[in-house]
């Protein structure tokens, strides 16, 4: 593997850290979240892009065809895989669904390779097809959809922001290619109105670290919009020294929410304050490069108990290459550079009702309030 970390602080240490990735990668291209674990389509992508910034190219690619062999023909995926093309949970989650197109252009950015964006491009456009089909009139997405087609009840905050990425993705590979998708532009702008306006359109998730971080890791809001949030519930979700909780009210501090946020504050300028949750983050790694889910203090002991997962370990390659300008792809989340779609907000004062807390709505699945899957919304 060709490692572009040579010229970096600890070089060897994330280089360490990709290869744990690669290493329980299946043959097929699948990327479980741990050996013999499941997988899904949102943390298989982000570790093909961790792969992507650790110069396995080749094992990057075969991840997407991994997911280019699975993909229905609506365009969708299912939540949950197993080894051997075996699916464990069959139902639909736009956002997963959708973040093939942030991996796809995340390798373009990488390599540059005309080819693969081209080949990608018939699955990117199923998947945000079908995505965009389950848009409410608010502008948020529906969340989950049963494989018979029968829509949940609400949308979630962290998987529209997510899904807005996406598709401000998807429209970058059209531009590339020289396309034009308009309606992918309007829907764009719908989208980032409902996550910065549309407060009550969305499922009382509040507890949760990534309803506070993505609408700002996403670019989302407005800068000042973005800042007073953060600071606004900094002390609920943060233990200085340690990282971010999982959850609000509970002892769990995840090295993925802790990196992701540290992404979030680099997207507003926060250089310093990122640098320091990344190394907080840090207290996670185990010695062959992988890294821990979480941890439970004051107990110290690791959340879920002894588990290493593929997709914490990307998250910090990918905060890493944000911090450190490790890949092409670097300015990513933090560069302002993707097409925002149709600007819904022109002539509008910031609104700070994101601030608030939204109206509870009655969960679908008591999975979805498991610490488990929240942290993977």
């Amino acid at each position: 593997m060709i490692t572009p970390f040579g010229h970096v602080a600890g070089g060897r240490l994330i280089a360490e850290t990709v290869e744990s990735i690669r290493a329980v990668q299946l043959q097929d291209g699948m990327i479980p979240w741990f050996g013999g674990g499941h997988a899904d389509p949102w943390n298989h992508v982000e570790a093909a892009m961790a792969l992507a910034v650790g110069g396995a190219v080749h094992e990057a690619e075969l991840a997407y065809e991994w997911l280019r062999a699975t993909q229905r023909p609506d365009g969708s995926w299912h939540t949950y895989y197993l080894a051997n093309g075996k699916i464990e949970e069959p139902r639909l989650d736009t956002n997963v669904c959708a973040y093939v197109a942030t991996g796809v252009w995340h390798h373009f950015l990488v390599t540059r390779d005309s080819g693969f964006l081209e080949d990608l491009w018939g699955s990117v456009e199923l998947a945000i097809d079908f995505v965009l089909s389950w848009q409410r009139p608010g502008g948020e997405l529906v969340w989950s959809v049963a494989p018979d087609g029968t829509p949940g009840r609400y949308g979630l905050l962290t998987g529209s922001s997510s899904a807005y990425f996406s598709l401000r993705c998807a429209i970058a590979c059209a531009s590339q290619l020289g396309l034009e998708r308009p309606d992918w532009e309007l829907a764009a702008g719908r989208l980032r109105h409902a996550v910065a306006h549309n407060a009550g359109g969305f499922a009382s998730k509040d507890e949760f670290a990534m309803d506070w971080y993505y609408p700002v890791l996403v670019d989302a809001l407005d800068a000042q919009t973005a800042s007073d949030r953060i600071d606004e519930r900094w002390s609920e979700f943060v233990i200085e020294q340690r990282g971010v909780r999982c959850v609000s009210h509970r002892p769990w501090v995840t090295a993925a929410e802790t990196a992701e946020c540290a992404i979030a504050l680099l997207s507003i300028g926060r250089r310093d304050q990122a640098a320091a949750l990344l190394g907080w983050a840090r207290q996670h790694r185990c010695p062959d490069g992988s890294y821990t889910t979480g941890v439970v203090y004051p107990e110290q002991s690791t959340y879920p108990p002894g588990e290493q997962s593929s997709y914490t370990a990307a998250a910090i390659v990918l905060a890493e290459d944000a911090l450190n300008m490790l890949s092409p792809a670097a300015q990513l989340f933090v560069g302002g550079s993707l097409p925002r779609g149709l600007d819904l907000d022109a002539g509008r004062e910031p609104d700070s009702r994101l601030s608030t807390r939204r109206l509870p709505v009655c969960a679908e699945s008591s999975s979805s309030n498991s610490p488990e899957l929240s942290a993977r919304l």
